[in-house]
């Protein structure tokens, strides 16, 4: 198409949109860490507590909005 430069599209970060899911209120949550293996030294509590799923801090969700730009 001459005469008219369109910019590129921006990609989404592969790594961001397999970790991060948004709410509903556009917040992101995440799952916790070290829930995968190695469980057999690990307490009860900890095993536990790692099901969860988090909100992630304020401090990131800049971040992340620019990794998924469809968000």
């Amino acid at each position: 198409m001459p005469g008219k430069a369109t910019p590129g599209k921006q990609k989404t970060s592969s790594s961001a949109k397999k970790r991060f899911k948004i709410t509903g209120k556009g917040k992101f949550a995440q799952q916790k860490a070290a829930n995968n293996h190695l469980l057999q030294q690990k307490s009860k509590k900890q095993k536990r507590l790692a099901k969860k799923t988090i909100i992630t801090s304020k401090a990131h969700t800049k971040q992340l909005k620019r990794m998924l730009p469809g968000s």
